[in-house]
């Protein structure tokens, strides 16, 4: 049994239709789409810390790990509620 043999063009007309969807919505592609608020908070990190990308990155995960394994996960969802983040 042999499979039909898939058009390789299909996905990446698939993927670039959501591209441009994601584009048209106002999103930016930072490791996916994020929207504009997102995108400014990502931004205001940046500037602040001068951390790259995968350093935000890894740092963010860090900080929700330890929240989480301290039992502090209402708490930083409340700040950032009180923040409007």
């Amino acid at each position: 049994m042999t499979q039909p043999k898939k058009n390789p063009r299909v996905n990446a007309e698939k993927q670039k239709r959501f591209r441009e969807r994601q584009k048209e919505a106002g999103k930016k592609q930072v490791r996916g789409y994020v929207s504009p608020e997102a995108l400014s908070c990502y931004e205001e990190i940046q500037q602040k810390t001068g951390w790259s990308d995968s350093e935000i990155l890894s740092n963010s995960i860090r900080l929700m790990f330890a929240a989480y394994k301290c039992g502090q996960i209402k708490l930083l969802n409340e700040w950032l509620k009180d923040h409007k983040r």
